[in-house]
């Protein structure tokens, strides 16, 4: 497959993530979590967002928003998230079919939602016809690209918290947002009003493997039976929990994550030179979007694989990784140029 721009999780994994993983695979350690390299991934974790925070390890993104979602809802509750995040678009319908609960989507701009689109979902409390309302997720990186603020944040979590809601973050790219709004990670999740996050990092150079925190220790009564029912219980815990050892270590994750937004920007400002392709969204982390002529979208793809976002639109998406180089970068936009 050629090396493009469809996706981060097309790119391969980070050499000292491997390393991690030889190391970890050295002799016999308890399976299920139960292993000191688990133990010192948890203290990492604990050590960025503060010692009350509860962390459980699972295989993908989605798995860690369905555990965060199924321990803190009943069946009959509804989730608040944006039409575009990914819980409503792209897992598949797992959110709904494995918590029971409502999806409301809400119109969102730039990928964002905001209070005011939010308060109009806020009704029908302790009515036993309607569905109760009980988390609101957000997505940081958004779909679209966009970074919320820290005020933005903080103006959902006030409304959520208002209404006795919880609010999660669906942080799969939380790096990039981090080194975009150059803050650390709690500045914008748990002191922000967050009470429950997905930390990804396979589309940041790690191999599989997420993290779920919960920033409440009275969240969690439930959540390692949810985790083993929903099979994100990795027997051989050790291999994802080693891969965060290295992920913080000399800070990989922001080294990884700042190259991968400065090719975005890069990219940005190169296909713009060329006076003949307009974007759509402002590129604020690894993602650039813009329109294209339906006729080169195939020609281009021959070569820089990328997927189409917006048929209708001809809109399409360009994700940059860690290992982009300002090679594929140019090359890409010296054949934009020539086919257009």
């Amino acid at each position: 497959m050629p090396r493009g721009f469809a996706s981060d999780n097309n790119a391969g994994v980070h050499p000292e993530i491997l390393k991690a993983l030889e190391t970890a695979n050295n002799g016999h350690m308890v399976g299920y979590g139960d292993d000191p390299v688990t133990r010192e991934a948890i203290q990492l974790f604990k050590k960025e967002f503060g010692q009350n925070t509860e962390v459980f390890f699972v295989f993908n993104g989605t798995g860690a928003n369905v555990l965060a979602l199924s321990t803190t809802t009943n069946s009959f509750n509804s989730i608040i998230c944006a039409d575009t995040a990914h819980i409503q678009v792209d897992e598949c319908g797992a959110p709904e079919k494995l918590t029971g609960c409502k999806l409301l989507p809400v119109p969102s701009e730039k990928g964002k939602i905001t209070p005011e689109g939010i308060q109009k979902y806020l009704h029908g409390f302790d009515f036993e016809h309607h569905a109760q309302p009980k988390v609101i997720s957000i997505s940081q990186v958004t779909e679209m690209g966009t970074v919320y603020s820290v005020d933005e944040i903080k103006a959902i979590t006030a409304l959520a918290h208002q209404y006795g809601l919880l609010v999660h973050m669906d942080g799969a790219r939380i790096a990039n947002a981090a080194v975009a709004l150059d803050l650390p990670f709690r500045a914008f999740t748990k002191d922000a009003g967050v009470d429950m996050l997905s930390f990804g990092g396979t589309k940041n150079g790690m191999l599989m493997g997420e993290a779920v925190l919960f920033f409440d220790p009275k969240l969690t009564a439930n959540t390692k039976y949810i985790r083993k029912q929903s099979m994100q219980l990795f027997s051989k815990m050790r291999f994802v929990s080693a891969q965060f050892l290295a992920y913080f270590k000399n800070e990989l994750w922001k080294t990884n994550a700042l190259h991968a937004n400065k090719m975005a920007k890069l990219l940005e400002c190169e296909v713009l030179k060329t006076g003949k392709v307009k974007l759509t969204q402002t590129t604020e982390a690894n993602g650039v979007f813009a329109i294209l002529p339906p006729a080169v979208i195939p020609k281009l793809q021959e070569k820089y694989f990328f997927y189409l976002w917006d048929e209708s639109a001809s809109e399409v998406r360009w994700m940059t990784s860690f290992d982009t180089t300002e090679e594929d970068v140019h090359g890409f936009v010296n054949l934009i140029d020539q086919l257009i």
